[in-house]
């Protein structure tokens, strides 16, 4: 269950605070471009609510500090990249995913959501689809993901998903074929990164709802 107890909506149908999932997903469904977080104290969430909302999308402002021993182990983030991750209401349930840059948490896709869904699928897709949007900008820029399942499909570039095909998901399944097609066509440089959730926080691209 989600520690998350309030919802601030910087950009959406009507800005504000609020205090349930389903709230905030009211006031962000449909919208383009809408920027929302979760957090787990009102006192929180209305100190981020008069301040600018870079200061907590993208960044984890509540993040513990990295010991020196876990600096050590794993290292540090390279901010020169992109960060993908996905989140999805139920399994199966609404799922959705996006990308950011990294330092600056500002988005740059987005997609869904979608009906009967997964984590696994949504983390899989935005993996793909950070490689195809870094290759066709010539990019040479690293991509993170939290996301182990995603590394494996993506390196035998094969979804082994068990999701069951509904009428609901038909249009998953649609994007899943494309992706499996683009990884058989396509060759990229792109480095592929496990981002170090335990030691650095979450994942820039976090939707803020766990």
């Amino acid at each position: 269950m989600s520690k998350n107890k309030f919802f601030v909506v910087w950009e959406g149908k009507e800005p504000g605070i609020y205090k349930s999932w389903d709230d905030c997903k009211r006031q962000i469904h449909g919208f383009e471009g809408a920027i929302y977080k979760g957090f787990t104290t009102e006192n929180e969430a209305r100190e981020a609510m008069v301040s600018p909302c870079w200061d907590y999308i993208g960044k984890n402002a509540n993040a513990k500090k990295p010991s020196a021993e876990e600096i050590a182990r794993v290292g540090t983030p390279n901010f020169e990249s992109i960060s993908v991750d996905a989140a999805c209401s139920g399994n199966p349930g609404l799922m959705e995913y996006r990308g950011v840059y990294t330092k600056t948490g500002e988005q740059i896709f987005h997609q869904g959501p979608f009906k009967d869904g997964t984590n696994n699928v949504g983390e899989f897709l935005a993996l793909v689809h950070g490689l195809a949007f870094l290759k066709q900008k010539n990019s040479s820029l690293p991509v993170y993901t939290d996301s182990k399942t995603a590394m494996a499909w993506i390196k035998t570039k094969k979804a082994k998903t068990k999701l069951d095909k509904t009428e609901n998901n038909t249009i998953l399944f649609e994007l899943i074929q494309r992706a499996e097609k683009w990884l058989a066509d396509n060759e990229y440089t792109t480095r592929i990164m496990k981002w170090e959730t335990e030691v650095w926080g979450e994942i820039p691209a976090d939707f803020g709802r766990k």
